[in-house]
Order: structure tokens, then sequence, then C-alpha cells
């Protein structure tokens, strides 16, 4: 059993040398995604700032707010006084009596709720369903059986050993709260709109109420920490099985230093795989971006010219049809009854027939929903353009700056051009109206 655990501390660094790598890769996730508005979110990883909203908020459970998620627990204190058996270094059986204490979670509940997150140019469906959520404490309390919470709120039986103290912590989303998300955008079922959630091809999904910064510096912390846990447990096998064995750990110094050593270059090993990944990665998103540019402008090219046409073809029938009826009216009012010229009953029956036929037509409504058509196109247009310049600028700037610059090397990554305002004319469309 002893001589074993070397090998359960080499499998303990290698658990935490993956969390380490995976905290890592996901750092440089976050720093390289840029963040994009709610009306340029287009199909793929997207990283997102805003509001949570939603027209029917849930209550939360302690604290009776308005959220679109929480979570509760209950937990209860005990105590207890334990006298056990044990041998001396004598050889001699004594006993002895110690306290133990500890808090049991006795209640837990929550609740979510698909949501919008609002900013300032629109709002997009975020379906929260296993995402990794960061909350914030709205209520945090600890009672006794005199305080109204410990029944109200908790459960009516006690633990055993119960020192009859009760926490009380909620952690929600409330509404209106700031929120940071990174998550795949995909298209709803229901309208021809993007929303966010979860992907099993995605490397994250978070909802976090912290700022992208501390969500930054919480993964780098993680990486260091789990690293040095890594090493630690690398090592510490060796000195704890010698130090069962009641060996001089100043002679085993050099087996320590190999143990290190090695978990040392497998940790940079590690580190240049998964570098190397996100590089790739971020060159695939680089991609995706430009492709969303493309699309964009295809969507232009394919629309503008339709609603120009349809909206000319609405001017002309109603052109036509205004035309038509002044016609059949002033023919009602030039023929005077018992005198030569059309029948009066038959243009009353033809002008009724039309205004039955046809519903009230406004030009001006066609052509505003031409014109809010075109901003909004452009607005798309120009949203991909500012996305696809950012992720590129991320993705230069991991090309030149060190250590990335060598991994970029050994894919031979380049940098990427970015687009300026000449370069994005592209053939515009002119909205011209025939004569």
């Amino acid at each position: 059993m002893i001589e074993g655990i070397p090998a359960i501390g080499i499998l303990l660094a290698l658990l935490f040398l993956f969390l380490a790598l995976r905290a890592g890769r996901r750092q440089r996730l976050v720093s390289d995604l840029p963040t994009s508005k709610t009306t340029g979110v287009f199909i793929g990883l997207v990283e997102l700032k805003g509001t949570a909203e939603v027209q029917q908020p849930l209550v939360s459970y302690l604290a009776g707010q308005a959220c679109v998620y929480y979570q509760w627990q209950v937990e209860e204190r005990w105590s207890r006084t334990v006298t056990e058996t044990y041998t001396d270094s004598e050889g001699k059986t004594k006993t002895r009596t110690r306290t133990e204490s500890g808090w049991t979670t006795v209640a837990q509940g929550g609740e979510e709720t698909p949501f919008y997150l609002q900013d300032d140019c629109g709002v997009v469906l975020v379906q929260p369903a296993r995402a990794k959520i960061e909350p914030m404490t709205v209520f945090n309390q600890t009672c006794g059986r005199l305080d109204t919470l410990y029944y109200a709120k908790g459960p009516a039986l006690a633990v055993a050993n119960s020192d009859h103290r009760r926490r009380f912590v909620e952690r929600s989303i409330p509404l209106h709260a700031p929120l940071y998300i990174v998550g795949q955008a995909r298209e709803r079922q229901d309208i021809v709109a993007p929303e966010i959630a979860h992907d099993p091809q995605a490397d994250l999904f978070l909802v976090s109420t912290r700022s992208e910064e501390q969500v930054r510096r919480g993964l780098g912390w993680q990486f260091w920490l789990l690293g040095l846990l890594g090493a630690a447990c690398a090592v510490g096998g060796w000195m704890i099985r010698d130090a069962r064995l009641e060996r001089a750990i100043p002679e085993h110094i050099p087996t320590y230093a190999i143990a290190g050593s090695a978990f040392f270059l497998v940790w940079l090993l590690g580190w240049i795989v998964m570098g190397y990944n996100s590089l790739v990665s971020l060159r695939q998103r680089v991609r995706q971006a430009w492709a969303n540019v493309e699309v964009q402008l295809k969507r232009r090219a394919d629309l503008i010219p339709n609603l120009v046409q349809a909206v000319q073809g609405m001017r002309d029938y109603e052109q036509n049809l205004q035309s038509e009826l002044a016609h059949l009216r002033a023919q009602l009012g030039a023929t005077a009854p018992g005198e030569p010229g059309a029948d009066p009953q038959a243009v009353a029956a033809t002008v009724g027939a039309v205004l039955e036929r046809y519903p009230e037509l406004k030009a001006s409504d066609s052509f505003l929903s031409l014109q809010q058509s075109l901003v909004d196109t452009e607005q798309r247009i120009a949203l991909a353009r500012g996305y696809f310049n950012d992720i590129a600028t991320f993705y230069n700037t991991r090309l030149e700056i060190l250590p990335d610059r060598f991994l970029a090397a050994l894919g031979a990554m380049k940098p990427q051009a970015l687009l300026a305002a000449g370069q994005f004319e592209r053939a515009p469309v002119t909205v011209k109206f025939a004569e």
C-alpha cells in the first residue's frame, strides 16, 4: 500500500494538469473573443455583454427577488463528542475524546428560465440549460430556532446532534443584472433569429455576473494554482512514501527532482499543444468571421433588389388603382339620372367591388419599410465587418507576441489583412425606381 502512494500522486498530478490546461485554454478563449452586439450575433461562438431581461421573471425562494435564475440551500450545524481508542508510542492502549462539528444541507432548490440579453443595439435569446452559471449571492443569513426564518424557509425536522442553527444562502441572476456570456449561437426554431444555447462541441458556455476581466483573471489563477498542485502531488507522493518508510528525505532529493522535472516537461508539452490548438481555433474563427461578412454581402445583393421591385410594384399598383377609382367616381358624378351616359348603378357596383376586393394601400409605409430594411442590412454588414476586424486583430497580435510567435511558426501561420473602407464597397446596390 505504501509503495503505491507515488502512483496515486502521479494520477492526481495528471488530473490537476488536465484541469490546469483546460483553464488555460478557456482563459485564452476569453481573451481572444471580441465582444459582439446582439444584432451582430451570427452562427458560432460569441461573446456578449448586456443585462438579463424577461417578461415573466422568476421570484427567488429566500430573497423574493425578481430574477431569471436562482439556487438556494439551507444548512444546519451539528456537533458531537467522540470517544476513541488509540495506541501510543509505547504500545499502550488509551482513550481520548474530541469534538466534531460541521454543516449538513437539509434543503435546497432552484429554477432557471430562458431570458433575453439586452444591450444598446437589441436583444438575443439565451437558453441557460447546461451552462456554467456564475450567479451573485443575494441572501446569506444564519439564525437560530427563535428566528421566524428558521422554520418558515427550512424543514421542520432537525438533523442528528443539531446545534439548532441554520444557514440560508441564495445565489441568483437578478432581473436587469449585468451579464458576461460566452456561448454558441444557433438559429432559433420559432423565428428567424439567433439564440445562445448549449452545444457539446463548444469550448465554453458561460453565463456570469462577473466582468470579463474578473473571469479572465480567475481562469489565469486556476491555471497556475492547479499546475502547482499537480507538481506538489507528483513530488509529494514520493516524499510521503519515504516518510512512511522512515527513510531520510534529504537522501532522496534527486528522486524528487526527477519527479518534479518530469512533471514540468509534461506541463510544458501540454502547454505547447494547448497554445498551438488555441491558435488554430482562433484562425478558424477568423475564417468564420470572414464567411459571415460574405453572407451579409450576399444577403444585401439578394434582398435589396427584391425589396425595390416589390415596393415599385406596390407603388404602380396603387397608382393604377387610384386612377381607376378616380375615373369611376368621375363617371358616377358626371352622369345625371335619365341622361345619356354610363349607368350609375353599374358604376357604383364596380366601385363597391373594387373597395371590397383590395385593402387600403399607402405607398409611404412601403417606402418606410424599404428604408428600414436598408438601414438594418447596412448595420448588419458593418457589425460583421467590425467583428472580422476585431478577431483578426486578436489573431495578428497572437502571432507577434512571445511565446505564441514560436507556436505560430510551427504551423506557418501568417497575419490576416484587415478590411479597409475602400475594399469593402463590393459592387454597391443602387436603389432606383423605374419611371
